[in-house]
C-alpha cells in the first residue's frame, strides 16, 4: 500500500512538473538573420534536342463517361 502511495505521488508531481514546463519553459528559438548566396539557373542553356529514332508510345484513348441518371427533385431525397 505504501509503494502505491509513493507511485501516485510521483505521478502527480510528474504531471505538475510537465504542466509547469509547458507553461513556463522557454521553448522559443532566438531569431537570427541568415543570408546565403543562391545561384539560379534561369534557362540560359537551351534544352538538349531529343534523340532521333526514339518514339514515345501514344496514350490510349480515354473511355467516355457513363451517362448520369437525372437527379431527383423531391425535397425528401434523404429520407
Amino acid at each position: 500500500m505504501r509503494l502505491l502511495w509513493v507511485v501516485v505521488v510521483l505521478v502527480i508531481l510528474l504531471l505538475g512538473g510537465l504542466t509547469g514546463y509547458a507553461y513556463f519553459g522557454d521553448m522559443s528559438a532566438a531569431p537570427r538573420e541568415t543570408r546565403l548566396p543562391v545561384q539560379l539557373d534561369l534557362g540560359s542553356e537551351p534544352a538538349p534536342a531529343p534523340v532521333v529514332g526514339q518514339t514515345t508510345p501514344e496514350p490510349a484513348p480515354a473511355e467516355p463517361a457513363p451517362a448520369e441518371a437525372p437527379a431527383a427533385t423531391e425535397q425528401d431525397d434523404l429520407d
